[in-house]
Formats: structure tokens, C-alpha cells, sequence
């Protein structure tokens, strides 16, 4: 049963329900998924304790409903967080179909239709790898084999293999795979079991059929392959296998296929046959453009205007999870809040506790920030801060006027850096600083060491 399948309907289903705001959709059922259903029992993943309690108490009925639609059963629904389900659920065997006949049996792809081209976001950091995905979709076997996607997590690799897998499926009739490293060490842990007669052949014959009478593999975080010896070598063997047949290979890691000293040379080596691909982390236009993305699948675009997706986008962690979690955190903020209009005071508001301090790859306001301060002996946090004392008012002003003049930074964006100052605060800054320059020579002099002590930016 293709639980992920069954949860992609049934959030599309209950996304149109009249009853169902966008905003409600988004903060109690977009980070949810369904882990199983077994012995009468839907075991649902919710991201936070208070989606437990609120899916119980509000929408338990409805849940309840598109699920028998779905599936023809009714279940009791339990409502877990990642961390309970190993204490949580009970452990079900999976049964491996018996191979009676010599027909090739049909294996679930494992791919999530949700993940495309389309609708991934293209930027400076990922556009190579975009690239060299979409020219392997088109070329399946003949273009970069294997491809070696490798860059740190929630960079989008899981994404682009997926989209991949999607596009070859749509677009031919070739067999695709996708599995984790941990399914293929599960899949190869059973190859041990015995049946009546007490031969493994069966198991055998399975693990051979789903692995290698395929036309595109597509495994996941192959570093957690580290450490299980013999699935390492059977992994080379299925390698070779599919490479000779000239079956396309796609593997994706956290770092490159030379900085993999957990698996053997001989794979290493395999890995760097084909094209290796770095993902690297977006920076900040491709950030404010996934955010765009995201708020525009939910429907909120409306909802959230351009000066807090720049402060998300500025704050906010520098992977495609956190900027989606900032999102999910906001919104639900904001129902918990009584629906409270989504400004710039109510994010500094809800992510006050996630947020990182002035991440930013385009310039370096934080390193102004910084020297200002020392310079006049003050605290960053005061320079950012609403204070209007003279001591900190005016070294503000000079690091805005600085700030203007030595990044290509726009007022809203300055004025976002300084605590959400509004972009008219940082003009009048910026202007008054300009106009003292001229008739003020000491304050001339400051800034131009100051300029010295930032350097090029």
C-alpha cells in the first residue's frame, strides 16, 4: 500500500473544503504525512505538540471521512511527532512477495509526484545541478552516469530526484527506483530470511528483480551505507550491474564522492565515473524566490507582503526546510493569534526564537553593523535595536549611510537588517548623513576610516 499516494489525495481533497481556510490548511495539515495504516490504526506524523491536540480536537471527524473515502476503512487516528514512533507503533512485518514464476514482479517507484521540475525554484546555487538533472530525465542512460548530487541537507537533492524519476516516468516506459540507503541495507537484511524449506531463494530472487531489472536507480544519502560492510558490497555488485546495461545511475550524499572515506575505494571510484554536482546553499534572491513559490502553492500570497519575505529571506536560515518552516511557524502564529494580520512586527514576533542574526551572501551589513559599533562602544543589538537615545541614534544613522553607499542593498532591506526600521527611517538617515559630510569635516574623517576598517565590501 502506497501510504505517501494516499496521503498526496487525501491532502488535495481536503484542501478544497469549503470548511478548510488556506491559512487553516497551511498551519495544521501542510507538514503532515501518513506513516501507516495497520491494525485499524492511521499513524499520522504531525510536526509540533499542538498539532496533536488540535487535529484531535477539531478535525478529527474529517480526517476521519476523506480516509474512508480513500481507502474503504475506517481507522482510529493517531496523532505522533517523529520522535515517538519507534516507542510509538507497533513494529509490522512487510512482507516480501513470493517470485512463483519468472515474470519480472512490479515494484513500487517510491517517487512523490509533488517533486518536479516545475516547481523547482532555479537559482545561482542550484542551477547547474538543475541542468545536469533535467539533461539525465531527457538522456535516461546516455547522459552523466551515474550522476552524483552531493551538497549539505535540505538543499533540494531529494527534490531534483524525485523530479527526475517524475519526468523519465511521464515521458517513456522504463522502470524506476527510488530508495534510501537505509531501504536498500532493509531490502538486503532480508535476503537472510529462510522460508519452510529453509532456503532463501525467494528473498533472493526479490532483492534481485526489484534492484536490478530496472532502468533508472535512484538511491538516496548513500553515506549512511558507511559501516554496513556487506550491503557496500552488494551495492557495488547491483552497481555494476545496472552500469553494464547501461541503466541509469543517480546517488546522492552530504558531501563528495572523495569525501566519502566511509565506503570503499572501489565504489568511490564508480561515483566518480559519471558528472558530481554541488548543491550549494541558495542565496538571497533565490531564498525570497522560494519563499514567493511556497506562499503562492498555499494561496497567500495575499496574506504576506514583500517586506516579511525579504526578513525571512534575510534571517531565516540558509536551506529550503528552514525557509519553509519559518513560513509554517509564522502562519500558525498568526491563527494562534486570532488570525492577526501578517506584518513585519508580528514575524520579528514569531521568529524571534529561530532566527538566525543577518545572514546574508549579497553584502555584508552585519560586518558594518559590527564595526560601527565597536567604534562608537556600542552593542550590535543596540544599533538594531528601537532605542532613540543620541548615543545609539546617531551611530544608526552613519551605519545606514554606510550600509547605502557600500552595498547594493535597497532601503526596505537596510531597514529590515535594523530591526524592521521602515525604508522612509533609512532614507532620512542616509540623506542626513550626506548632508552633514559637507559642512562637517571631523564627521567626514569618521567615515572614511570607517570605510577603511570595512574595507571593499
Amino acid at each position: 500500500m502506497n501510504y505517501d499516494s494516499i496521503w498526496s489525495n487525501f491532502l488535495s481533497d481536503i484542501k478544497e473544503k469549503a470548511e478548510l481556510s488556506s491559512l487553516a490548511y497551511q498551519t495544521w495539515f501542510s507538514e503532515t504525512k501518513l506513516l501507516k495504516l495497520d491494525n485499524g490504526k492511521a499513524y499520522i506524523i504531525v510536526p509540533m505538540p499542538m498539532h496533536k491536540r488540535h487535529l484531535a480536537n477539531n478535525y478529527n471527524d474529517l480526517i476521519s471521512d476523506e480516509l474512508i473515502k480513500l481507502t474503504g476503512s475506517n481507522y482510529e487516528l493517531v496523532f505522533l511527532l517523529e520522535e515517538e514512533v519507534e516507542s510509538e507503533v507497533p513494529e509490522s512485518r512487510e512482507d516480501v512477495p513470493e517470485v512463483e514464476n519468472k515474470d519480472i514482479p512490479q515494484v513500487n517507484s517510491n517517487l512523490k509526484s509533488i517533486y518536479s521540475f516545475d516547481n523547482f525554484v532555479v537559482g545561482n546555487s542550484n542551477k547547474f545541478a538543475h541542468a545536469a538533472a533535467l539533461s539525465v530525465a531527457e538522456n535516461p542512460g546516455k547522459m552523466y552516469n551515474p550522476l552524483f548530487l552531493y551538497g549539505e541537507s535540505g538543499l533540494g537533492k531529494t527534490h531534483l530526484m524525485h523530479a527526475i524519476g517524475n519526468y523519465i516516468q511521464a515521458h517513456s516506459n522504463k522502470r524506476v527506483l527510488y530508495v534510501t540507503s537505509e531501504q536498500f541495507i532493509q531490502d538486503f537484511i532480508r535476503t537472510n530470511r529462510k522460508d519452510d524449506d529453509e532456503s532463501n531463494f525467494n528473498y533472493v530472487d526479490f532483492f534481485k528483480n526489484k534492484y536490478r531489472n530496472i532502468d533508472v536507480l535512484l538511491i538516496d544519502d548513500i553515506q549512511f551505507l558507511g559501516g554496513a560492510t556487506k550491503t557496500q558490497s552488494e551495492f557495488f555488485h547491483t552497481f555494476n550491474n545496472l552500469y553494464n546495461d547501461s541503466k541509469q545511475i543517480i546517488i546522492s550524499s552530504d558531501r563528495s564522492p572523495n569525501d566519502l572515506k566511509v565506503l570503499e575505494d572501489r565504489l568511490r571510484t564508480r561515483f566518480n565515473w559519471g558528472l558530481e554536482v554541488n548543491i550549494f546553499p541558495p542565496d538571497f534572491e533565490l531564498r525570497s524566490a522560494i519563499i514567493r513559490k511556497k506562499i503562492a502553492a498555499e494561496k497567500l500570497e495575499n496574506d504576506i507582503p514583500d517586506d516579511v519575505i525579504e526578513y525571512i529571506a534575510s534571517n531565516t536560515g540558509t536551506n529550503v526546510r528552514q525557509l519553509e518552516g519559518a513560513i509554517t511557524r509564522l502562519v500558525a502564529y498568526s491563527s494562534m493569534m486570532g488570525s492577526a494580520k501578517i506584518d513585519l512586527d508580528l514575524a520579528m514576533e514569531a521568529l524571534k526564537d529561530t532566527i538566525s542574526t543577518g545572514i546574508t551572501e549579497k553584502n555584508d551589513v552585519a560586518r558594518i553593523q559590527k564595526i560601527v559599533s565597536e567604534y562608537f562602544s556600542i552593542s550590535v543589538e543596540d544599533i538594531r535595536s528601537k532605542k532613540r537615545s543620541s548615543n545609539i541614534a546617531f551611530p544608526r544613522q552613519i551605519a545606514m549611510y554606510l550600509c547605502r553607499v557600500m552595498t547594493s542593498e535597497s532601503f526596505p532591506r537596510i531597514g529590515i537588517e535594523f530591526g524592521g526600521k521602515d525604508h522612509s527611517t533609512v532614507m532620512h538617515s542616509v540623506e542626513k548623513i550626506e548632508n552633514e559630510i559637507k559642512v562637517n569635516k571631523d564627521l567626514a574623517n569618521i567615515i572614511e576610516k570607517l570605510k577603511k576598517d570595512i574595507g571593499v565590501v
